[in-house]
């Protein structure tokens, strides 16, 4: 039997009345459990949005130069794809909490690795990618994509758009203020006399500790998110789902490369060499850049209403490429500032609209597999990013990353418009 509006079958007619009714309870996922995927998924873009503006500089305190730093954050992003693609596999059969806990145990031992180590670029980039280091600023690990699947199925697909909305808007809200927490190397060095690397070392340690609250937080989740799936396994992807996740994919992976040119640690990097700002300066850049963020997913959430989401996405990011083609051509810090925040006060918009989308086109027993392989895909586009950002920006100058990000990205936004306009969510319909 399927339910009228919904975009899977049920088994029985009695499972199928239950869920109808109840939507909010259909995979046993309390609704509860949403301020504690807030919560934990805050902290963790807390601790990413500052590591995505002082790992940049940490690495130029240290002496390396584009090539080096372009391969520490790429580094990074690949065992963070690593991770995403072992939770494809095993997120569901190992069980979600137990996964997520060992996640966030990972990277911040990774991180606190990486501030320890020393300078030499072999184990530094080691560390990272152990550790999952996410030097873009923004979260899009392991832990996201399962957070995203225990929400899917804590929410009704009337209200799935806006809980991912919330979702995303405390993860940026937090994340601002973790690259406003950028600034703290700069005072702890002038505040205790340590020179300006063991100032990043001891903040970049004190943000792995941080990061270890998730882990009570996750601890609280419901039984149901932490049953692994040992009595029947983790249901495969449907053929229709399999064509719609593998195309989604390859489109995500188009746009994270476009982003990986342009990673917070490439971008932090770019305006210290361009104009000679520092932490001091970038981070409150940074905040005000993720506030604007946040403040446009409600935009987006009333968009998606009136539009539908393919071309929310479409319409709020496709512009920001043409912003983006500019600002390597701008003379002074001041205008490549406001032009900077201009863009992203729209560029985020797509993200719970899209999240939202994969969420709506596979069904509940699917989201896990769907979520974790549509993630990989943002992850193995980011992690090649920032090594050809380093290489571009030695060889053809420091402005040409953001010129081909730019370029990038706005061909992922009229392929994905061309090849999606027409599957809707079942809210569309």
């Amino acid at each position: 039997m399927r339910a009228r509006g919904a975009s899977w079958a049920y088994a029985d007619e009695a499972t199928a009345v239950v869920c109808w009714r109840r939507p909010l309870d259909c995979s046993g996922v309390a609704p509860a459990s949403r301020p504690l995927l807030y919560a934990a998924g805050g902290v963790r873009s807390f601790v990413i949005g500052f590591t995505g503006v002082a790992l940049g500089l940490y690495l130029a305190a240290l002496g390396y130069d584009p090539a080096l730093v372009g391969g520490v954050v790429a580094s990074g992003l690949a065992g963070n794809a690593v991770g995403v693609a072992l939770v494809a596999g095993l997120g569901e059969r190992l069980g979600r909490r137990r996964t997520l806990i060992g996640a966030t145990v990972l990277c911040a031992a990774g991180l606190g690795a990486l501030a320890a180590a020393p300078a030499a670029p072999s184990v530094v980039g080691l560390a990272a990618f152990l550790g999952m280091v996410n030097g873009m600023g923004r979260d899009r690990g392991p832990a996201q994509a399962l957070e995203q699947s225990v929400l899917a199925d804590a929410t009704s697909d009337e209200h799935r758009t806006a809980a991912f909305v919330r979702y995303t808007f405390v993860q940026d809200v937090l994340g601002a203020c973790g690259s406003l927490a950028a600034a703290v190397p700069t005072v702890v060095q002038h505040q205790f006399g340590l020179a300006l690397v063991d100032a990043y070392r001891a903040s970049l340690s004190s943000a792995a500790l941080l990061s270890l609250v998730s882990v009570l937080l996750y601890a609280r989740l419901p039984a149901a998110v932490g049953r692994a799936a040992a009595a029947s396994p983790p249901a495969r992807l449907s053929p229709e789902s399999r064509r719609r996740v593998a195309g989604l994919s390859g489109l995500f992976a188009l746009d994270s490369l476009g982003g990986g040119f342009i990673a917070g640690s490439i971008l932090s990097y770019w305006f210290f060499r361009r104009f000679g700002l520092g932490g001091e300066a970038l981070g409150p850049m940074f905040f005000a850049a993720k506030c604007l963020n946040a403040g446009s997913y409600f935009a987006a959430e009333a968009l998606a209403r009136r539009l539908g989401l393919v071309r929310t996405m479409v319409y709020t990011h496709l512009p920001t490429s043409v912003i983006l083609l500019a600002l390597p051509f701008l003379p002074t810090a001041s205008l490549a500032i406001a032009l900077f925040l201009v863009r992203e006060a729209f560029v985020q918009m797509d993200v719970p609209a899209r999240q939202s989308y994969v969420a709506a086109v596979t069904a509940p027993g699917e989201r896990t597999a769907a979520l974790a392989l549509t993630s990989l895909a943002r992850n193995v586009g980011w992690a090649a990013g920032p090594g050809l950002a380093g290489v571009t920006m030695t060889a053809f100058g420091l402005g040409a990353p953001l010129v081909a990000g730019a370029v990038v990205k706005a061909v992922y936004d009229v392929a994905l418009y061309v090849s999606y306009r027409g599957v809707r969510p079942p809210e569309e319909h």
